[in-house]
């Protein structure tokens, strides 16, 4: 069966647009709740947001689905991600709902929907949802009796701020750090700061002020411009950028220089590794990862595991195999003994602890190899063409694996989102590197037109 409503990562679309209206995410609660209540005992669904203004319509009609099958709600406000999938596991749900768009603008917004064991559903579990989604769905309702409850759990944010905190070794402070933070105007613009504080931080606060319009507005991981600038005006230690949903981090050094995931990962993994806690031998990424991180693990004795582009993929060979670290090169960085997806503040607590352990500054501890030079490109064709079937394109690709061999990498990749080919390449040689992408955007164009 064809999915109409799940795409990659949940539902998404612009607010009151199909499918982000008040109907579809009524049918939403009602499919998803029936799904998951088996059984006798009450059943628990938690709901959790970040600060888009759609937020409230979008909760409102959950709810109502929700409890017209005979599930009890725990609304818990605007929370991170990971906080959600926490929380469903803590409070013993039997279902998690997250409602945001991440780092994209206010005016689009989304429902993530997590299992009791706190992991995004399987696509089975989706198109089962959606199945009853398309059907008749007075046959779900729940007797006058029977109807659910909705419960505001206050307590929600001291909850995964003691969480965060347990994720440190004990009794590490952060006493004489001073940290910028930008919380994009999103669902961490209350915990993260707190937690920050509370471990004895010196916190300087950006993006803490949602309207409802302005989250990811020119602040966050995707527009760091002024946490870098905020850095430098107040000479930091180091800045700390969050996304709408607090799913990912991006870190800024001292000296203003930003820091992607990859050298993220390389920090935990060594970090780990010494303190004996490394689990798989290794790390698991996505095929975007530079090669100078896979590099810089082999010479630690480790490998680096590669999966499709999309956290989901990262988490499934995570479980399948055993790891422990893992993520993406945007900074979505999944700690498998702490969480079940991304978490943007635990992760940024793991490369404090280095920080304040070693002495050193972020610029030292955050700088373990030099990326390979690495040249990504998009190539937008018409809906219906198949571009990377043509011949041209096929040769082109081909020579450029063989110019660079072994001392490269060459992915190319449709967009998931969008009628978009992704070329990158990398390697040791920054102008072979960019001849060969030029050479295969040039037969995708050609047979794009």
């Amino acid at each position: 069966m064809a999915r109409r409503f799940f795409g990659t990562d949940g539902i998404r679309g612009s607010a009151n647009s199909t499918p982000m209206t008040s109907e579809v995410a009524l049918r939403v609660g009602m499919a998803a709740g029936k799904l998951f209540t088996n059984g006798s005992y009450r059943h628990r669904v938690v709901i959790g947001k970040d600060t888009r203004l759609s937020g409230y319509m979008i909760e409102s009609a959950l709810v109502s689905g929700f409890t017209a099958v005979g599930m009890d709600v725990f609304q818990l406000g605007p929370m991170p991600t990971p906080a959600v999938a926490m929380l469903t596991r803590s409070l013993r749900a039997d279902l998690g709902v997250m409602i945001s768009a991440s780092h994209n603008p206010f005016a689009d917004n989304g429902i993530k929907l997590f299992g009791p064991d706190g992991y995004k559903l399987s696509d089975d579990t989706e198109l089962q949802v959606e199945e009853l989604m398309l059907g008749d769905m007075t046959d779900l309702l729940a007797t006058p009796d029977k109807i659910g409850r909705a419960t505001r759990i206050d307590s929600a944010r001291e909850r995964y701020i003691e969480f965060a905190k347990r994720t440190l070794p004990k009794n590490l402070r952060f006493d004489g750090i001073r940290a910028v933070i930008d919380c994009a105007n999103g669902a961490a613009y209350k915990v993260a700061p707190e937690a920050l504080w509370e471990l004895g931080a010196d916190v300087v606060k950006l993006g803490v002020d949602p309207d409802g319009f302005n989250i990811n507005k020119d602040c966050g991981s995707t527009a760091p411009g002024d946490l870098i600038r905020k850095v430098g005006e107040v000479r930091a230690d180091i800045g700390i950028a969050l996304d709408g949903d607090a799913d990912r981090v991006v870190i800024v050094d001292e000296k203003g220089r930003m820091i992607d995931g990859d050298q993220l990962m390389a920090v935990i993994a060594e970090s780990w590794l010494r303190r004996g806690r490394l689990a798989g031998g290794g790390v698991v990424a996505t095929v975007m990862s530079n090669l100078g991180l896979e590099r810089y693990l082999l010479d630690l004795g480790l490998g680096l595991q590669r999966t499709p582009v999309g956290d989901r993929y990262v988490v499934e060979h995570m479980r399948q195999h055993g790891y422990n670290v893992g993520g993406e090169q945007s900074g979505h960085i999944v700690l498998s003994d702490y969480s079940t997806t991304g978490d943007g503040l635990v992760t940024a607590l793991q490369i404090l602890a280095v920080v304040a352990q070693s002495g050193k500054p972020v610029s030292e501890i955050c700088n373990r190899f030099e990326p390979l030079p690495q040249v990504l490109k998009n190539v937008r064709y018409k809906n219906g063409h198949q571009p990377l079937d043509n011949i041209a394109v096929r040769k082109a690709i081909d020579t450029g694996k063989s110019r660079l061999g072994k001392t490269g990498r060459l992915v190319i990749r449709p967009s998931g989102t969008e009628p978009v080919i992704r070329v990158m390449a990398e390697g040791d040689d920054v102008k072979l590197v960019d001849t060969v992408v030029s050479d295969i955007v040039h037969a995708l164009t050609d047979a794009a037109a």
